[in-house]
């Protein structure tokens, strides 16, 4: 259950971290709200996953998650370009976040 919990708020890192550049300096109400909302449920979720999975393990799982899906959806709206460099960087990056998981 704490894994779950892990993958999802690291999926809400990702949403606390666009919806912060959205809220252009919590100038604009709906985007700072829902940066509100998604970093505390993530911080959280990644407290309560900390209570059973090691800490390192657990916090690294969670910020590459939360980094990956960030620049996945920043390419998705065309904030950031797809390159081939940046898309072997996110699978790398992946491949050690699975990687934590298999050896913990």
């Amino acid at each position: 259950m704490a894994w779950i919990i892990l993958v999802l708020s690291g999926a809400l890192e990702a949403v606390w971290a666009s919806a912060l550049a959205a809220s252009k300096g919590f100038r604009r109400p709906g985007p700072t709200i829902l940066f509100l909302v998604s970093c505390t449920l993530s911080m959280l979720g990644l407290a309560w996953a900390m209570t059973t999975l090691p800490t390192g393990t657990a916090y690294s799982v969670w910020v590459g998650i939360g980094a990956s899906l960030t620049v996945v959806w920043a390419i998705i709206v065309g904030q950031e370009k797809a390159t081939v460099a940046r898309i072997l960087l996110l699978v790398l990056l992946v491949a050690c976040v699975v990687g934590l998981k298999a050896v913990s």
